[in-house]
Order: C-alpha cells, then sequence, then structure tokens
C-alpha cells in the first residue's frame, strides 16, 4: 500500500492501542498500521513475539527494527499487511534510494559529502558519480543480490547495458583505447577521462555488497585486456577489443597455479614453438582463475625457451575450465584451468617473447590499484552497517553505542578506512601525472604497500564488525548478512594481486634499491 495514496485511511494511536487481542491483533512500525492477526502464526520467528506485553496495538517500530532490516517492509506480502496510517503522521524511515549518496557519517569519502572539499576531484567527476551510481543501483544491484545467491553468471542485460555506456572500456582506465567512443552519454569526453574516473566505477561496482558478483562483472576483463591493449599486434587488437568491451566475448587473466602463485617464475605452465615456427603448443594448468569459467579468451603466463612470455589462447580444442568452490558465490566463475597441446598462432604473443615479466609488472600495477579502489570503498560498508546498528539495536536497555568498546571498534575501523582512502587519491593522483612507464618504476613499491595496507584494514575491521552484531555476523540472512558475506569474503583481498606478505616486501625492497648512497645516522 502506498503511503503517499490520498485514499489510505488513517487511525489515531487510540484506535490501534483497541486491537490488542491474539484474534485482533494491530501494530504500528514507523507510524504505519499492520493488521497482523493472520500473519503472526505465519512469522519465521514465531507467533509469541507479537504477544509480548509492549507489542499488541502499540508502536513496534524499536522492536522490529531491533530484529530486521527495513526491506522486509518492501517486500509485497508484507506490504499487504498495512492497513493504514497514524493520523498527523508520516513515516520518517526508508530504505535503499537509487542513486542517493549516504547521510550516515563516514559511509561516503569526504569529496561526496556536502560542504568537504578536494583537491582532486571536480564537478565532472561528481556528476559523473552521480550519473554511475544511479546506473548500478537500477541495474547492478538487484542483479548483484540475485547472482550472488543463485551463483549464476552476471545477468547478460546489465554487461550490455554497461557496454551501451562503454563502461567496460572506461574500466580499462585513460588510453587510446577510448578515442572515438562516447562515454556515459557524452558525459566525459574520452581525452578527459582520468584515472580517477576509473577510480569512481570501481568504487561504486563493490557497493552492491556481493563479492563474488563483484569479480563475476568482467573482473577478469579489468586484469586480462590489459596486456593486449597495450602489448597485443594491431591486428589481434582488432579482433579481440571489440569483442570484449562490447561484453560478447569474455576474457581472463591465468597466471596463477597450484604449484606457483606469487611466484610468477615458478610457472610449470609450458609453450614450445613447432617446427614451422608458426604455433605455440601450451601445456599445462592454471588455478584459482577469476571468470575463467565463463571465458572466451585467457590471457597465460608460460614458459618458453626464452624465459618468461605472455600469449592470448582462445578457447578452443585442448582448453577446459572447471568451477573451483570458494568461499563466495560460483558467480565469479573462478576455475581451474586446463591447456593440453593447446595450438596457439604465435601472432598471439603478447609483447617480447621472454618479456612477458615486463606485460605482467605493468599489469599489476593497475590491477593492485583497481583492488585498493575496491577495497577502500568496500570498508565503507561496514561502517555504514554498523553506525546503523548500534543506534538501533538495544542491549542492556540502551542503544549498543552506548558501550565504550563498541565506540572504540568503530573509531579504529573508521580510522583506517579514511587512511586508506586517503592514501589512495594521493597515489591515484600521481597517476594521472605520470605516463605508464613512470607508474611502472615508481609505483610498483607504494602501490603493494598500499594494497598491503588496505587489506590488512579490512580484515582487522571486518573482525570487529563481527564482535559489533554478535551471532547475526555469522549468519547469511537478516541483520547481519552484510557482515557476515564481507568477513567470509574479504581473505580473498589479501591474496589476489599478490599475497600481502610479498607485496609489504617488495614495497620494502624498492624503498632499499632507491636508497642514496650517502645516507647515514
Amino acid at each position: 500500500m502506498s503511503t503517499s495514496s490520498t485514499n489510505i485511511k488513517r487511525f489515531t494511536r487510540e484506535e490501534v492501542a483497541k486491537h490488542n487481542t491474539e484474534n485482533d491483533l494491530w501494530i504500528i512500525i514507523d507510524s504505519r498500521v499492520y493488521d497482523v492477526t493472520r500473519f503472526k502464526n505465519l512469522h519465521p520467528g514465531g507467533a509469541f513475539v507479537f504477544l509480548e506485553e509492549s507489542i499488541p496495538g502499540q508502536d513496534a517500530t524499536d522492536a522490529f527494527f531491533g530484529l530486521h532490516r527495513y526491506e522486509v517492509l518492501e517486500r509485497p506480502q508484507y506490504k499487504r499487511l498495512q492497513v493504514g496510517l497514524i493520523e498527523g503522521e508520516e513515516p520518517e524511515i526508508h530504505g535503499k534510494i537509487n542513486g542517493e549518496l549516504s547521510k550516515v557519517p563516514y559511509a561516503e569519502p569526504t569529496w561526496l559529502v556536502e560542504g568537504y572539499h578536494s583537491p582532486y576531484f571536480t564537478d565532472n567527476h561528481r556528476r559523473f558519480q552521480k550519473a554511475i551510481r544511479e546506473l548500478f543501483d537500477e541495474y547492478v544491484y538487484p542483479d548483484a543480490q540475485a547472482r550472488e545467491l543463485d551463483g549464476k553468471r552476471p545477468s547478460q542485460s546489465v554487461i550490455d547495458k554497461m557496454a551501451e555506456l562503454n563502461i567496460h572500456a572506461m574500466r580499462m582506465g585513460p588510453g587510446k583505447h577510448l578515442k572515438g567512443l562516447t562515454l556515459m552519454n557524452g558525459l566525459v569526453k574520452p581525452e578527459e577521462y582520468d584515472y580517477f574516473h576509473e577510480l569512481i566505477i570501481s568504487q561504486e561496482v563493490v557497493r552492491c555488497g556481493a563479492r563474488g558478483y563483484g569479480d563475476g562483472l568482467l573482473g577478469g576483463c579489468v586484469i586480462g585486456l590489459p596486456p593486449v591493449l597495450n602489448f597485443g599486434s594491431p591486428e589481434l587488437k582488432a579482433k579481440v577489443v571489440p569483442e570484449v568491451l562490447s561484453g560478447k566475448k569474455f576474457i581472463c587473466l591465468a597466471i596463477s597455479e597450484a604449484h606457483a602463485g606469487s611466484d610468477v617464475f615458478g610457472l610449470q605452465t609450458t609453450a614450445t614453438k613447432t617446427e614451422d615456427g608458426k604455433y605455440w603448443i601450451i601445456t599445462g594448468a592454471k588455478k584459482w582463475i577469476t571468470n575463467g569459467t565463463f571465458a572466451d579468451y585467457f590471457t597465460v603466463g608460460c614458459k618458453t625457451e626464452d624465459g618468461f612470455t605472455v600469449i592470448l589462447v582462445e578457447r578452443g580444442e585442448g582448453v577446459e575450465t572447471k568451477p573451483i568452490k570458494t568461499s563466495y558465490s560460483p558467480t565469479a566463475g573462478t576455475a581451474y584451468i586446463t591447456f593440453d597441446n593447446v595450438k596457439v598462432p604465435v601472432e598471439n604473443t603478447l609483447g617480447q617473447e621472454g618479456g612477458g615479466i615486463f606485460v605482467m609488472l605493468s599489469n599489476f600495477n593497475h590491477e593492485r590499484w583497481v583492488m585498493c579502489c575496491a577495497s577502500a570503498r568496500s570498508q565503507r560498508l561496514l561502517i555504514d552497517e554498523c553506525l546503523k546498528w548500534t543506534c538501533q539495536r538495544k542491549a542492556f536497555g540502551k542503544p549498543l553505542h552506548s558501550q565504550a568498546v563498541v565506540r572504540a571498534k568503530m573509531a579504529g575501523m573508521i580510522a583506517r578506512t579514511e587512511a586508506v582512502q586517503s592514501w589512495l587519491e594521493n597515489i591515484t593522483h600521481q597517476m594521472c601525472h605520470m605516463s605508464y612507464k613512470e607508474q611502472a618504476s615508481k609505483l610498483a613499491g607504494p602501490i603493494a604497500l598500499l594494497k598491503m595496507f588496505s587489506t590488512r584494514c579490512a580484515q582487522q575491521s571486518s573482525t570487529d564488525a563481527v564482535q559489533i552484531f554478535g551471532g547475526r555476523a555469522v549468519t547469511q540472512s537478516g541483520m547481519g548478512r552484510f557482515i557476515e558475506h564481507y568477513h567470509r569474503a574479504v581473505p580473498f583481498d589479501a591474496l589476489l594481486g599478490g599475497a600481502e606478505d610479498v607485496l609489504a616486501d617488495l614495497g620494502v625492497r624498492q624503498a632499499i634499491r632507491n636508497m642514496p648512497k650517502n645516507a647515514r645516522l
């Protein structure tokens, strides 16, 4: 029943109070009047909750929001229970409004908060963010919730909608591949598009709160296509890039193996040339490959006679993919891939033979930076959920935030998130003013350290969030479902793109290499 209808019935609180028996039971939730007489016996939590002394005929707003998320009121079967509104009152509580910025403190980065300023983001960035959020809230969010549950690949209709606005192309970052394209219906020109625009897209993706879906939404393209864009032959790019950016075909990055994760030089997948030198014969296996189950193209790291080489492989004879069950949804398409004497044209070599490390190093920087963007924004989901919960949850007769230990956990959560975002914005600013080659030489260490710091912050904050939500944080439905999901999936962030310890060591080793020889205490 629409609360804006002029024909909706109005009741005084005294009138509602008369409906207080087991056979005539009404309650009030946020000025809405509900007849739960018949429903009480169908309630998943049992009928007795409606018969407690303070519930029948009374205002049950606090009791309801102590047990349920707002979205419950929006379900058709529950909306039908509403019989009217309280006279002279209007509902004040609302759920998710598409495109709206959250008013919860620290739930948005400061550049989006009214009255705050930023040296990095322009009015164009703000208009771009608004358009992206409206689009993602309307199309991506509902699909994410459904696909995270059923484990199917993100819907083609969503992928097509993003392709229509050239979002897949924009996720590759600024560059020549954007030339001649109309971005977001002309909202930003290709030559104006920068890494802050890309940061916005990466951060809006994760707001769906569905980790597997977030990776499934062409996460493999973000890390698998750049080597083709930057190192593929003109002929190869002309064929593959349009297919992938239009969402017609899918690509993934296939580097990790069971015997070699962060150790790129330890790969055992081999590529040997045929006698005529026209083809590679690839044999081996890859593991934990995001989007691998539904990929049409594989950007594969191989051991060759000249060393480490990256080759683009098209799905075909000899290529098999098997899904890997992980801590998050199968919608990510995580796969185990085998290459059994797969014949690939030599023209599919990306970069120089034996020069695969340069292909991957340049790619790793962008991949890890994208992960930092996502991690920084996803941590705000914890803040948003925890601040709402501590304000509405009553414990020992007081709001949960009256406990000093709870406020201390929130303080740490906020401080870590703000620190990560600030460092991220600084590095993004450097990227906007450096060539790709400069980024590779100067930012590999800082980005590695930021990713290490970000994922460690995320894991600490998720642990604190579990303590704040208690038992609800280990339940895959209800009040703590986003906390449970985040805590279950956050270890992925600490591993993908390089394990935390490996990245921390990389950052320090780069710093040591740049130490001046005359530096002494």
